[in-house]
């Protein structure tokens, strides 16, 4: 584990570097920039903020590392999570129960949206052998045009200037104690359960198993197809809470474009953290650090807020290319000062 930290550290670092030098070309002071990126988003007015905005990306991002850490490669984040919280907003206009009855069904209906359009590729894979690679993207541009049709014209508000749903009830908003908002206890309750399932229980080794050697577990007894199922929705699900707590925690509706960039990069987000559910937390945070302090960086030093886009793209290109030259140089290194301990 402290190796694979060391690695991403490393490459994390390098990509600063690069950025640096991108800023140096273009006449900006890197030092100052950097500096103002972290000073905004960890300053103690904006950390509550800096917290929520990581809800989805750590959810989105657990839902692709479970996926990759299992065996399939479920891409289908983007739609699931808007299925997750079109159901979601659904639900929050039509029900209207006591808070401590309504938030948490409309976080299963929105675990239920986002397993539901997994379940759909899981379905294709089991019946029809078509890859899950391929029909979950395509679900992706499914989901899309569905809910920009549902709330165009089924769950338009009525007189609004720009496609969206009125106001799901009151009673269904998340709970909201000063700047913090709740949805990060919901998103650190998922972690712990997603972390105890892969870690410490038999689907969660028989999972990890089978991302590792399909044939070997199925030799020895796995019930590969059942368990690509249950991750496959397990995955979906977690997507579709991320769709569900963006609705219910702010703006307590479904507008356009919801879903922003967050599911993408939950799947860079897996991609450096190489599918490690504590990494994932991690680096979920630390893009959310980014993302945040971008827009005061842009404020303060003029420096385009899409320098961060393209420092996050180097962070992956770094860390995922060189992972397994670093890991070498490492144990290397670590070789060599055993010896060294060994002769002395």
């Amino acid at each position: 584990m402290a190796r694979k930290f060391l690695v991403n550290v490393v490459g994390v670092l390098l990509a600063f570097l690069l950025g640096a030098v991108v800023m140096l070309v273009q006449g900006y002071n890197p030092i100052d920039t950097y500096y103002q990126l972290f000073a905004y988003s960890l300053a103690p007015g904006k950390i509550p903020y800096t917290l929520s905005k990581s809800v989805p990306l750590v959810l989105t991002g657990l839902s692709a590392s479970v996926a990759f850490a299992s065996g399939p490669v479920n891409l289908g984040q983007p739609g699931q999570l808007l299925m997750g919280a079109l159901l979601a907003t659904i639900g929050g206009l039509y029900i209207n129960l006591p808070p401590l009855l309504m938030i948490p069904l409309l976080l299963v209906l929105a675990m239920l949206g986002g397993a539901l359009w997994s379940g759909v590729a899981a379905m294709l894979k089991h019946w029809f052998n078509m890859s899950e690679f391929i029909t979950t993207l395509m679900l992706n541009m499914i989901a899309d045009f569905f809910t920009y049709w549902a709330i165009n014209y089924p769950f338009f508000e009525k007189n609004a200037n720009h496609p969206q749903t009125p106001l799901i009830a009151e009673s269904g908003w998340m709970p909201v104690w000063g700047n913090f908002n709740s949805s990060v206890i919901v998103m650190l309750v998922a972690f712990v359960v997603v972390w105890f399932i892969m870690n410490r229980s038999a689907a969660g080794y028989e999972w990890r198993l089978s991302g590792q050697n399909s044939l070997f577990s199925r030799l020895g007894g796995v019930n590969v197809n059942k368990n690509y199922i249950l991750v496959m929705l397990l995955t979906g699900a977690l997507a579709g809470l991320a769709g569900g707590l963006v609705v219910i925690a702010g703006p307590h509706r479904f507008i356009k474009d919801i879903g922003a960039n967050y599911a993408w990069d939950g799947v860079m987000i897996a991609m450096v953290a190489n599918s490690d559910i504590l990494l994932t937390l991690i680096f979920g945070f630390f893009f959310s650090i980014l993302q945040t302090g971008s827009v005061g960086m842009e404020l303060i030093t003029a420096v385009p807020k899409e320098l961060i886009e393209v420092l996050q793209a180097v962070i992956v290109l770094i860390v995922v290319a060189g992972r397994g030259y670093f890991e070498t140089l490492f144990a290397k290194l670590e070789a060599r000062r055993k010896m060294k301990e060994i002769t002395v």
